[in-house]
């Protein structure tokens, strides 16, 4: 019936119709009014129609309405990511955005003066319906009014406060002050403040582990994994087996290593790299086998879909699959058989890709390298050779070269390890490659990381700078040709996948940030050049107000995300680029390793819907992890 509503909404002749007039139009008889009135409901609530004045109904396109998600800023206004991916972001005032919250499912109507835009405007739109909450539980602070409580969003892209009456059959009652989750009940307009019921009493702000508590229940984040999941992840077993190997690539003698952060302990990646000839190099990327362990359709991969990613807050990791696979099976620790699969490249010394191969292997890791680790072996002399890490000149290269290693001193000649010889040459090729990457347009976007570090009673500790050093450029460039390489594969073979996309910036929005870096007298050429871009970063970077500058350049752009086309990577300047390299914590990389090696890929709209949801469990756990820092911080 689905089907047949749709085809009738799109004739040309079609005049908008109730659901009597449908019946008589679908030659339904009456007694199928109730499963028409289901039916319709359902394509409402997927935008595939819209219900107009009289409950007539049309197809969105026919009224200018357009179906999509609404993210709001932290200043109120919207923007709409259309369902229909051929069109362009709707700018929606803080007027206009009606009741909608940030993430939610909305239709909403174009203005209508839009055809008098100029090239470059942006289209503007007011939301006229919520087709689905994404969200609606909200946390906050319980506060007294004259004559009620109300409670204060924590969220500053929750507009009003909520009335609640007093908290009942949530473990204690609420007192002024405490941090609550409230349920919100229906709110019908902007213009009045919502009501909602307070759903869990969390309490006060300064009680041990109340704020992350706050920033979990804030972000539907979940702590535990349900007991189908456990069980299944368990009956797995902890150990790689013989009839595991069957059919792979046997890369056991190989000197396979893995570098992370020094609290890291689920290793997706690892590499090898050895020499052929004077000219060429042979070159591993080892990549976790999460989908010989995970199957489509069961507990664990609807469990790893849910959750989409892996989220990483101050305190604590929330994992995508349980710690048995993510930390342990799955991981590629040192000195056991791990399963991977594998890009192999053939690469030029000047840093050419020649050749690249995909297979499954198992892999006999020899080392877990920490970066500062990696860091200090490269600031050794080789034995036999000339230091790897030389002083450079050029603005382009300042940007690859730290200040850590530009100022550090050498005092000591490295080891005649074999592997330390490997990290040398590893790096060689890396910021050969990565010099390509920028003189090919990339641009240099990274900023230093924070890493707050925390005591046992949840207290800040210290706070550790973490920059993007060449230790973390050599598994970077790797990791980024093996997302290249598999981008290209899925195209030429045409298969259904998932990729990782950074469409253009918007022209109007790129000048109005040029705008405003002139009016701080610096110098600005056209942005819609990445050669014009890479001159004014590097000059930011010599600059007091450089870091603000850079955040509005960042805000300037579209954020990336997934999607069934493969639209390229505007930021990385690659126009075939996936996600293939961390299926431990990334549910699209798990969907990419099927299409590439099992030719397991969904329908379109089930790809599309994955995307979406991806995009937005990944956005869901950049806003925790940003905020699990902040509270710590206030």
């Amino acid at each position: 019936m689905e089907q047949r509503i749709l085809n009738l909404l799109a004739q040309k002749d079609y005049i908008p119709a109730n659901v009597p007039e449908l019946l008589r139009l679908l030659r339904l008889s009456p007694n199928h009014q109730q499963e028409l009135q289901a039916v319709l409901q359902k394509l409402e609530q997927a935008g595939d129609v819209a219900r107009i004045k009289g409950n007539h109904y049309v197809s969105p396109r026919e009224a200018d309405l357009i179906p999509g998600r609404i993210r709001m800023n932290r200043a109120g206004k919207g923007f709409l990511q259309p369902d229909d991916s051929s069109l362009k972001e709707i700018a929606i005032a803080e007027s206009a955005t009606g009741t909608a919250l940030h993430e939610d499912r909305v239709l909403v109507r174009r203005d209508v003066h839009r055809k008098s835009f100029r090239d470059g405007d942006q289209e503007t739109g007011t939301v006229v319906r919520i087709l689905e909450r994404k969200r609606t539980q909200i946390v906050g602070t319980l506060s007294q009014g004259r004559n009620s409580l109300y409670v204060i969003p924590d969220d500053p892209r929750m507009p009003h406060d909520i009335y609640v009456p007093p908290a009942r059959d949530v473990g204690r009652p609420g007192r002024v002050g405490d941090k609550v989750v409230v349920e919100l009940r229906e709110w019908e307009s902007r213009h009045t403040s919502p009501e909602g019921e307070i759903v869990e009493v969390l309490g006060a702000p300064d009680e041990e582990g109340v704020d992350m508590l706050s920033v979990l229940r804030q972000y539907d984040l979940p702590l535990h994994f349900p007991k189908p999941v456990l069980d299944e992840a368990h009956a797995i077993g902890s150990t790689v087996h013989l009839h595991d190997l069957f059919g792979r690539v046997d890369c056991r003698a190989h000197n396979v290593i893995t570098i992370d952060p020094d609290d890291a302990k689920d290793f997706d990646d690892a590499i090898c790299l050895e020499r052929v000839s004077s000219e060429q190099w042979r070159l591993w990327v080892h990549i976790a086998d999460v989908s010989h362990y995970v199957k489509p359709g069961t507990p664990l991969d609807e469990e790893a879909q849910k959750r989409g990613n892996s989220t990483y807050l101050v305190d604590r990791v929330i994992p995508m699959l349980p710690e048995a696979l993510s930390n342990e099976l799955c991981s590629l620790k040192p000195n056991v058989d791990r399963l991977t699969k594998c890009v192999e490249f053939l690469i030029s010394h000047d840093g050419r890709v020649l050749s690249t191969k995909f297979h499954s292997a198992v892999i006999h890791s020899k080392r877990r390298f920490t970066y500062a680790q990696v860091l200090e072996i490269l600031q050794r002399v080789p034995i036999g050779g000339a230091r790897s890490i030389a002083p450079r000149e050029s603005e382009t290269d300042r940007i690859m070269q730290s200040d850590a290693l530009r100022s550090s001193q050498i005092a000591h000649r490295s080891t005649g390890d074999p592997i330390e010889k490997m990290l040398h040459k590893a790096h060689e090729l890396a910021q050969k490659i990565r010099r390509a990457r920028f003189k090919n347009g990339s641009l240099e976007l990274d900023f230093p990381e924070m890493k707050i570090r925390l005591d046992e009673q949840g207290k800040i500790l210290r706070i550790e700078k973490n920059e993007n050093d060449v230790s973390h450029q050599l598994i970077e460039e790797y990791m980024l040709l093996a997302n290249e390489a598999v981008a290209t594969r899925l195209m030429t073979s045409q298969t259904p996948a998932i990729y990782r996309i950074h469409e253009e910036p918007d022209a109007r929005r790129l000048q109005e940030y040029r705008e405003e870096v002139l009016t701080y007298h610096v110098p600005c050429g056209n942005l819609s050049q990445p050669a014009e871009i890479q001159k004014l970063l590097a000059k930011l970077g010599t600059l007091p107000i450089g870091p603000a500058l850079k955040i509005g350049f960042l805000k300037s752009l579209m954020r990336a995300r997934y999607a069934v086309e493969p639209l390229g990577h505007y930021g990385l300047a690659k126009k075939k680029y996936t996600h293939f390299t961390s299926p431990i914590r990334r549910y699209a990389d798990l969907v990419v390793h099927r299409a590439l090696f099992e030719k397991i890929a969904a329908s379109g709209s089930a790809l599309k819907q994955i995307a979406e949801h991806i995009s937005m469990t990944e956005r869901n756990s950049a806003d925790a992890e940003r905020d699990s820092k902040d509270v710590k911080l206030s």
